[in-house]
């Protein structure tokens, strides 16, 4: 079975939905919709998550950060 998770990309409020194979990271899902994981934050209800930790959330923030270079 496979699993699913809504990413709310701050600060648009943009709903993305993935859906994805059980064991996926964070890093992968946000790698496989375009987004670069160094490059924003993920939290789940205030929390920060590592990107890469398996996605376990309904619903996570996805918050882009500034340049980090």
């Amino acid at each position: 079975m496979g699993l699913k998770c809504w990413f709310r990309l701050v600060p648009d409020q943009e709903l993305v939905e993935y859906t994805g194979e059980e064991g996926t990271t964070y890093e992968e899902a946000l790698l496989s919709i375009g987004i670069i994981p160094d490059t924003v934050l993920i939290l789940h209800r205030g929390e920060s998550l590592p990107q890469d930790s398996v996605i376990g959330e309904d619903e996570v923030d996805i918050i882009a950060t500034g340049s980090r270079g």
